[in-house]
């Protein structure tokens, strides 16, 4: 099965490029218009069946939409005038993983702490709690050797935080809160095999809405 990798660079100058950018919805927004780029006809979870991640970044030029999928995503089903897709295929770069090779990498993730029931009861805990800062930090250095890679610099900053749906047609439901963190550094590639599912799969929670969608590039060996 071929992996694609796309990028998706919205134009600013158009209304529905803007409102899906911006605003505390976007992550919300932009689920659904990558989703747009497949079929419809994909069954209960066509985000799951198509391997859908994405990741939003700012750049000087605009917003830039990041997306990889195993069904390559067709440009004819944007809106006229939203914005240019290139799309390329992923398998080269997930071929050419072994070893000892030395890689930067990007990701953003919403890190979470899951307490058994025993700690939840005796400090009044969620089932869920999302971690920032050092214990974010700590959580992604934990990810990344389950990842198959050991990380060598971590750079970690948090971004906005998103509130999405809950399942079904309960608009009135709580929204589930994800707060989400961006990772970036060096590292070395331990487990190319377990790497490459990593990348296919996504890390952490908050998949639809711009979360575990792992990159990586060749990086000069560290001094």
């Amino acid at each position: 099965m071929t992996h694609w990798l796309a990028r998706l660079t919205l134009n600013p100058q158009c209304e529905q490029a803007r409102r899906d950018a911006t605003g505390p919805d976007s992550p919300v927004h932009l689920h659904r218009r990558v989703m747009s780029l497949y079929p419809d006809d994909a069954g209960p979870d066509p985000r799951a069946r198509f391997g859908v991640l994405y990741r939003a970044e700012e750049t000087p030029t605009g917003v830039h939409l990041i997306i990889q999928s195993n069904h390559r995503p067709d440009p004819g089903r944007l809106p006229h005038g939203y914005g240019t897709l290139v799309t390329s295929s992923l398998d080269p770069l997930l071929d050419a993983l072994k070893p000892g090779r030395h890689i930067h990498y990007r990701c953003v993730a919403s890190a979470v702490r899951k307490p058994g029931a025993t700690t939840r009861a005796a400090y009044n805990l969620p089932a869920v709690v999302p971690l920032k800062g050092t214990a974010a930090a700590e959580w992604w250095m934990r990810q990344a050797e389950k990842t198959g890679i050991t990380a060598h610099t971590a750079h970690h900053e948090p971004i906005d935080p998103v509130n999405s749906p809950r399942p079904g047609d309960d608009r009135r439901a709580p929204r589930i809160r994800h707060n989400r963190t961006r990772f970036e550094g060096t590292a070395t590639v331990t487990d190319p095999d377990l790497l490459r599912t990593k990348i296919i799969e996504g890390i952490g929670r908050g998949k639809p809405y711009g979360c575990g969608l792992l990159s990586i590039a060749p990086a000069r060996r560290p001094a």
